[in-house]
């Protein structure tokens, strides 16, 4: 098939190069086209703009930034709905607002395309290992079609709703997140304070009732000094901030997600937006005088 592939950052390139591995073509587009390079070394073609890859695919993958980076590649004056191309089915990827899924299913509809609606959880390594979990938004019909293709990119992969309820489960995945990431960086920050190997702890409590994913991910990487981004810090305030604001307009306080929330908007005051979640940790070891 030929696949129309928007985004090619830290986990879209790996996502779109399983999707090449498979056989299958990509017509790609990217603001920074360095960073497509890996792709367009095999069998992809680059594209200008996001209008002129829905020109030559069926099916069209986005997973971008930010709502509005979302809202600029599909509804923009150069956006894949701005004319009627070949494009038949659309597939935002990116974590983003439930109700700018819900527009784009509707301005779609107009020009007879499908879409769907499918944020995915498992950071850079599950989607270079293909592991992702991915939750889906849409027609269900819609959704068995892509059905093979998400099984390419993930091993957990679920129907969810109408469209934006593949973004409200991914809201419910970050809020587990957050809390989750919080209890690691406090419990290994602990662990050196009063003298503690960080290893040794990180794998006797990954045995009990605390282990998670996240702590078999995390834990190695904090303990080993490695900060570098599966992740990056801005984008997960941006995912808390959907959620905070998704939460209020339903009347529902969730006090512990604010207060993590506030927690990484510290870190990024400390210039660490574009380090991994799991800098967390620096910045609570800061807040503690402790380097």
């Amino acid at each position: 098939m030929n696949i129309g592939w928007i985004g090619t950052g830290i986990m879209g390139a790996s996502m779109a190069g399983r999707l090449q591995a498979a056989g299958h073509a990509l017509s790609v587009y990217n603001r920074t086209r360095s960073k497509a390079e890996a792709l367009l070394g095999g069998t992809a073609s680059w594209c200008d703009s996001p209008a002129e890859v829905a020109s030559k695919a069926e099916i069209v993958f986005t997973i971008v930034g930010h709502p509005r980076d979302v809202e600029e590649v599909y509804l923009g004056g150069k956006g894949i709905l701005s004319s009627k191309g070949v494009c038949r089915i659309v597939v935002d990827m990116t974590t983003s607002r439930p109700s700018l899924a819900r527009i784009i299913s509707e301005k779609a509809a107009l020009l007879s395309i499908e879409s769907l609606d499918a944020p995915v959880s498992g950071g850079d390594v599950g989607a270079r290992n293909g592991t992702l979990a991915i939750m889906v938004g849409g027609r269900k019909a819609v959704f068995e079609e892509i059905l093979p293709l998400f099984q390419l990119m993930g091993k957990n992969i679920s129907f969810m709703g109408t469209a934006g309820a593949g973004q409200h489960t991914k809201m419910c995945n970050q809020i587990l997140v957050a809390g989750t990431m919080v209890g690691i960086c406090e419990s290994l920050l602990y662990a050196v304070k009063l003298g503690l190997d960080q290893q040794s702890v990180f794998e006797i409590v990954a045995k009990g009732l605390a282990g998670s994913n996240l702590l078999n991910v995390f834990g190695p990487r904090i303990s080993q000094g490695d900060f570098a981004p599966g992740f990056f810090i801005e984008h997960f305030i941006k995912d808390m901030g959907i959620a905070l604001s998704e939460a209020e307009a339903a009347g529902l306080s969730l006090p512990g997600l604010a207060v993590v929330h506030q927690l990484y908007v510290a870190a990024k005051a400390q210039g660490r937006a574009r380090s991994g979640t799991q800098a967390l940790y620096l910045a609570l070891k800061s807040i503690n005088g402790m380097g």
